[in-house]
Parts: structure tokens; sequence; C-alpha cells
């Protein structure tokens, strides 16, 4: 496997201490929207890197759309185009099909890095749906980065009010990677409008 001989389908290279935010997503394609939140995610949490981790595959989406895992690597990677921010599909590797498998991997091999969940508002308004969301919320900080039409309705979802009383104010953002989970924070700011789907649809 070509992604494998790159050393793709493994872990980027971290020492400990290191404040890391995983951004995980099928990236079906990639877009400077998904650069956007990774500069937003790196400043405001003061963040040391950021890890792209493109999934096989999301259980919740139609997979008949989605393009080899080694093309969407390749897009990543041209797109992202940062020191700080890595791409790595480590998820086939280990053949994890849920979030929360990922990061209980990531803790075991990394427990000395500090690492904070990133995902869009759009993926908070739908959290009470992925699997062991709970678990997931438990497991490390998680940082949710404002998206359009998502403002005001993503913090009244099911699963940030189960994660209501371990929200932080948006001031201590960079305390995030410091604090143990549960803790989450909603950062607001400019916001990108592009999404995978439009871009797919030629929109």
């Amino acid at each position: 496997m070509r992604l494998e001989a790159e050393g793709l389908v493994r872990l980027p290279p971290a020492v400990p201490g290191l404040r890391i935010g995983l951004y995980g997503g099928s990236f079906n394609p990639a877009h400077l929207g998904h650069r956007h939140v990774s500069l937003v995610a790196l400043k405001r949490l003061r963040l040391d890197r950021i890890w792209w981790m493109v999934t096989p595959g999301n259980p919740l989406k139609d997979r008949t759309a989605l393009a080899p895992l080694e093309t969407r690597i390749a897009v990543a990677s041209a797109v992202a185009d940062h020191p700080r921010i890595a791409i790595t599909g480590f998820e086939t590797q280990i053949g994890a099909r849920y979030t929360r498998q990922s990061l209980a991997y990531l803790q075991a091999r990394r427990p000395a890095v500090r690492f904070v969940w990133i995902m869009g508002a759009d993926s908070l308004a739908a959290f009470h749906r992925w699997r062991d969301f709970r678990a997931i919320a438990a497991t490390m900080p998680i940082a949710i980065i404002d998206r359009p039409g998502f403002t005001l309705t993503a913090p009244s979802a099911r699963g940030a009010q189960a994660m209501g009383r371990w929200r932080i104010d948006e001031s201590d953002a960079g305390l995030l990677a410091d604090l143990e989970p549960p803790a989450w924070v909603f950062l607001h700011g400019p916001r990108s409008t592009l999404s995978s789907t439009a871009l797919r649809a030629g929109r």
C-alpha cells in the first residue's frame, strides 16, 4: 500500500508535553474551511500541532461518494500546507470505526501528550448520534469551532446540553488543553462557508 510506504497510516511524531489538536473527518474533499478551523484552533487554544485524522469513512454518512483514502490524504496535504498541521490515516491501520476507539488508541500510545478533540459546530449539533458520545467527552477536552447556521442551534443540541456544566468560558480557551475532561469550549469568530458536500455537488 502506497500510504503505508509513505508513513501516512502511522501516527505523526510527538514528544511528551506537546499540545495537539485532533481534527477528524472524511475530508471528502479537504478545503480551506478545514484549514481555517485549524488555524483558529492553533491560535485560540495555544496548541503546538494539529493532526488531521482522515477517516476510512463516517458511519453516519453515505460512503458511496467517498473518494479513496489515498486521494483524500493527498488533497488534505496540499490544502493544509502548514508546518504545524500533520495529515494521518492511522485509523485505517488500527481498524477503527468510531471516534472513541481512535481516541483511546492515541491516549494509550501517547499518554504524555495533551490532546484536544476539535470539531465544527455542525458536528456538535449531531454529536448525540455519535457512538459513545459521552465517553468521548470524558476522554479528552473538546473545542467547538463556530460554523454558519449553527451559532445558536448547536449549543442547544442534545450533545451540548449533556455536556453543559463542563463548558468553559471562551476567554479561557487557552487553558483547555490543560484541563481534565470533561471540558469544552465554543469558539466564535470569523466563519468559513465552505463545505465538502457543496464542493462535491459543484456549488
